[in-house]
């Protein structure tokens, strides 16, 4: 396979151990947009997240993604097939699947390839589903603090596709009939030290290392200790899912 931007192998347990859980609500809502349930297409799986939802909705889901490392980590399902490929390069067969979803990747792909893949795979009026999140909500000195460590500590280390989520997939292309889907946000109790882990594992946080040679979230951790206090004290984070939804037409 062609080269991709793997930001998240080295840290795939870190990954998968403190990114939010997507709600079981969101997955009821995209089945209830597709006549059949018969196969599901998670795209840019990770360590499979997206997909244990999509099974309890569809009878197989074909998950893919082009890191070994992130599929390592995935749960074994008897309905779920794990794939190592890319997203513009799908092995499945065309008009075969009822639903496509992308949780936390579009960005990354090369979205005419992409999306000429999607328009091949989806039976006629099936359905491509996208979304992604930003920061957490926690408390107003917390946000802060991790607002400008996003910004300011790491913010130069940011890929230029990170704009995409910056700016709320707003101007991201998306040629399908476009749907308005409800609002979902997601929700967990988290200690300092999982706000912590979570930092660790962004992208910007791994080239910020790899350039300047030490871990910029120790500094973070101190600051954000003192407003947290108890360190094992746990706290509700909230993240609202950003969430694009539409139809495949022929016409």
């Amino acid at each position: 396979m062609a080269t991709f931007k793997d930001f998240f192998s080295q840290q795939s347990a870190t990954y998968q151990k403190y990114r939010p859980t997507y709600p079981a609500a969101l997955f009821v809502y995209l089945a209830s947009l597709t006549d059949a349930h018969e196969l599901a297409w998670d795209c840019g799986t990770g360590n499979g997240q997206a997909a244990r939802g999509l099974v309890a909705q569809y009878a197989h889901v074909y998950a893919t993604d082009p890191s070994a490392q992130q599929l390592r980590q995935a749960t074994p399902h008897e309905r779920i097939t794990y794939r190592e490929e890319k997203a513009e390069h799908t092995s499945l067969a065309a008009a075969s699947a009822d639903l496509v979803t992308v949780a936390q990747a579009l960005h990354w792909f090369a979205f005419d390839r992409f999306y000429a893949g999607v328009k091949r795979v989806l039976k006629p009026g099936g359905v491509l589903a996208v979304w992604t999140y930003g920061l957490p909500a926690v408390s107003p000195e917390v946000d802060r603090l991790v607002q400008q460590f996003h910004d300011q500590t790491v913010g130069p280390f940011w890929q230029p596709e990170n704009k995409w989520v910056v700016q709320g997939y707003t101007t991201l292309p998306f040629p399908f009939e476009m749907l308005t889907p409800p609002s979902f946000r997601m929700h967990r109790t988290m200690t300092l030290p999982d706000l912590v882990g979570l930092v660790a594992s962004w992208s910007a946080v791994q080239r910020f290392k790899a350039q300047r040679g030490f871990d910029p979230v120790a500094s973070l951790a101190q600051e954000l200790a003192a407003v947290w206090h108890d360190p094992a004290t746990p706290w509700e984070a909230t993240w609202t899912l950003i969430l694009k939804v539409g139809r495949h037409t022929t016409t």
